[in-house]
């Protein structure tokens, strides 16, 4: 009879050692794959936030959507535009406008213009929410874009309500995004 107390004991021990483990496992793991996952996202919404100021500078607003976007960057040129003096007519200036493809500046970047569309760790299958229109701002005609996604979208098993017991600040139906529909800004919500 004391050998099987013995045996007993020792089972729930090794049955309570393993739960410590995995109730040790987890909240790390969570983290870990939130801070892998988060940084990747915001890291392809800072390309894209680069190729809407690139697009912005070629047709004067931004994208409405992603087909838009691409075709533009890889056939239409960036302007640039120099100012200098008039040699002949001091204090008058001259104006000078110069195009390079922006298809080389994007080149240069490094992006993937295809794939540009596509969230990460969601093997091409859901892209990113992209919105772009005009509103008055100050009196003014501004431009105005916002592009993200939902962390559920693209932290896999961890796409559950249940994981913020880990973090407060964790919601997966939080949008990740840069820009704002109701203001010229074009800064991701990942910094704050």
């Amino acid at each position: 009879m004391r050998i099987i107390i013995s045996l007993l004991l020792l089972v729930l021990c090794i049955f309570l050692g393993f739960v410590l483990v995995k109730n040790i496992q987890e909240p790390i793991a969570f983290e870990k794959v939130k801070d892998a996952r988060g940084s990747a996202v915001a890291t392809k919404l800072s390309t894209i936030r680069s190729t809407q100021e690139i697009y912005r500078k070629i047709t004067g607003e931004f994208a409405p959507n992603f087909d838009t976007l691409t075709t533009v960057l890889k056939v239409d040129s960036i302007p640039h535009i120099s100012i200098e003096e008039d040699p002949k007519r001091p204090g008058e200036y001259l104006e000078t406008v110069t195009y390079t493809p922006a298809i080389d500046s994007i080149n240069i970047l490094g992006i993937d213009l295809d794939a540009l569309r596509y969230v990460p760790f969601t093997d091409d299958k859901k892209e990113f929410a992209i919105d772009a229109d005009t509103m008055t701002y100050q009196q003014t005609l501004v431009s105005v874009v916002q592009v993200g996604t939902r962390w559920k979208e693209f932290m896999g098993k961890y796409a559950d309500v249940k994981y913020s017991k880990y973090d407060n600040s964790y919601n997966p139906d939080h949008l990740m995004k840069f820009g704002d529909m109701n203001s010229p800004n074009i800064s991701g919500n990942w910094d704050q």
